[in-house]
């Protein structure tokens, strides 16, 4: 009995030997992934790093000027620097009340990117599509693409406005001309077509505004293209694999694969589409012909905290109505 009982504790002491190091390897397991965790997130925050650095170092003391500046009435001095007269929402109140041209501007520029963004993110991505397939001369037609991004200077861009006027005014119309005579109808005739296919006016009004404003589009779309190249040669090509196995076609195998995996990144497209559609809108040339044509820099500050207040509002209904949406792969 005795050594039976010797035995038993002999075998209860090696169990609970063996049940401690099952216990801190568990801890350290939950310590590495409390390490793993630690390092993506300051990896996160060394990858926003430059630009926190150049909005604190550049921008911030600018932003604070211009909240200051639409707040008075700034005076410049004759032998230089300036005076500020506290004037509080005084300028707000006029630019909505009393401004004959800013309300206008402002909606009309909501309205153009309300139509450019969704045309521009579904374009790219269309574009970006047919890029990402290997055909002879990928990389030049890539590159073409991506031309409008580079010649974006301001003489390249006056030069090539001034050759689509001359275009416009010469072997555009006369091509028009020659094809309208042709042909016996215009364009007229096929919006009258679709409006008889008892489309919304809505819907027919959007067609017609986005086939007006496709060269605008094309142009706006370059660096777009790039991020949904960059996302679809991301996807593992595994995912693929099962959806052709498993018999889907590829309309399926676009909306079950493809389509949410490239989700976050039309997030960061919309962002970029949005600001860069308010950064070259008529309310920043109207900011800008105010304060150094007119000499008025309180109400050109509060024009341009009004159009970086909307901006932000439409990004915050924007990102949050897709971010429900959106599918993260880990």
């Amino acid at each position: 009995m005795a050594k039976k009982r010797l035995s038993q504790e002999h075998n209860n002491t090696e169990v609970k030997q063996d049940k401690a190091p099952k216990a801190d390897g568990g801890s350290a397991k939950k310590k590495r992934t409390m390490g793993l965790t630690a390092r993506r997130t300051m990896n996160g925050y060394l990858f926003i790093l430059p630009w926190l650095v150049g909005f604190i170092v550049f921008y911030l003391r600018s932003l604070i000027l211009t909240i200051q500046f639409s707040l008075s009435e700034l005076t410049v001095g004759a032998v230089g620097g300036y005076t500020l007269e506290w004037k509080g929402l005084e300028n707000f109140i006029y630019a909505f009340r009393v401004h004959a041209e800013f309300k206008q501007i402002l909606t009309t520029s909501i309205a153009d990117m309300l139509i450019d963004v969704p045309l521009i993110t579904f374009f790219s991505l269309f574009i970006a599509l047919l890029l990402n397939k290997k055909f002879p001369g990928r990389t030049l037609v890539r590159a073409i693409f991506f031309l409008p991004v580079i010649l974006n200077a301001d003489a390249i861009t006056a030069a090539m406005e001034l050759a689509r006027q001359m275009m416009a005014g010469g072997l555009s119309s006369t091509s028009a001309e020659v094809a309208e005579s042709a042909s016996g109808v215009s364009v007229d005739y096929y919006i009258m077509l679709l409006g008889d296919l008892a489309l919304p006016d809505v819907v027919l009004k959007y067609i017609v505004e986005a086939v007006n404003r496709i060269s605008d589009i094309i142009t706006a779309s370059g660096v777009q293209i790039i991020i949904f190249i960059a996302a679809l040669q991301s996807i593992p090509g595994s995912m693929y694999e099962v959806a052709k196995i498993e018999g889907a076609t590829a309309y399926e195998t676009f909306w079950k694969v493809t389509f949410p995996m490239v989700m976050p990144h039309i997030i960061t497209n919309v962002v970029y589409t949005v600001v860069d559609s308010f950064a070259d809108s008529k309310v920043v040339d109207l900011a800008y012909k105010t304060a150094f044509e007119q000499g008025n820099y309180g109400l050109s500050s509060a024009f341009s905290l009004i159009s970086t207040v909307v901006t932000c509002l439409i990004l915050v209904i924007v990102c949050r109505f897709i971010q429900k949406r959106t599918f993260y792969y880990n």
